[in-house]
């Protein structure tokens, strides 16, 4: 059922990446990437990705790696989204779930991502499996079913200076980015950045995007716009 709803997401849903575009994208979704496998394998099509670093678990960095053997892959960070995005000519995301309004349910950032992509005028699809719609109706954040928090994540400053030897003679040391993953315990040089006790850490696993902010969604029922979805879930509970 969820392959078969897969590729029925991933033909819709590739006509809609053009030749020559770049696809930014947050986090990892198998919708998703059949998507851009269709568009660039099946369909030829050439095109470049851009993947969100996806903090605290550098779930973006890991996605950049299966990407890759598909385009030209970008990563940035999280906090870059809106310097990046008058590069880019659409934005494509999954959804852990689809909300009776339209809106969706995905990995912490999709909301400020599709806000930016609003402001700068750019498509912001999703892609999801039917299955996945809710009959929620959630009005904020606040409203959002109560989830399972990520492990806290550990504060890390992840820039090194290199010490490479293209460098040694440059006056400036050169300062590279490191991407971690900040939610497991691992033996890596880099050093957490011990916090106080009154400081607290916010790491809700996913927000909620309003339909306002969404273009249309890719399902297997069909491409739909947010207001479609009301009637979709009256249809799947009937």
């Amino acid at each position: 059922l969820s392959l078969a709803a897969r590729d029925r997401i991933a033909s819709k849903g590739a006509d809609f990446i053009q030749e020559g575009c770049t696809v930014l994208t947050h986090g990892w979704s198998r919708v998703v990437a059949a998507i851009l496998s269709k568009a660039g394998t099946v369909q030829g099509k050439k095109f470049d990705i851009v993947v969100l670093e996806g903090r605290p678990d550098a779930a973006g960095v890991k996605t950049a790696k299966a990407y890759s053997k598909l385009a030209p892959t970008t990563v940035v960070l999280d906090a870059a989204m809106a310097y990046i995005m008058e590069q880019v000519d659409i934005v494509l995301v999954g959804a852990e779930a689809v909300v009776e309004n339209g809106g969706c349910v995905n990995k912490l950032g999709t909301y400020a991502l599709a806000a930016c992509a609003k402001a700068h005028g750019k498509p912001f699809y999703v892609a999801s499996e039917s299955y996945k719609f809710a009959r929620l109706y959630p009005l904020n954040q606040q409203d959002l079913p109560q989830m399972e928090l990520l492990p806290p994540p550990s504060p890390t400053d992840t820039t090194t200076v290199s010490t490479t030897k293209e460098n040694k003679h440059n006056d400036n040391n050169n300062t590279t980015m490191a991407f971690v993953d900040t939610t497991t315990k691992s033996s890596s040089s880099f050093q957490p950045i011990e916090l106080p006790p009154a400081v607290q850490v916010e790491h809700s696993p996913c927000d909620f995007t309003p339909a306002k902010f969404i273009t249309l969604l890719f399902t297997d029922l069909g491409v739909l716009t947010p207001s479609a979805v009301s009637d979709e879930l009256i249809r799947l509970y009937q």
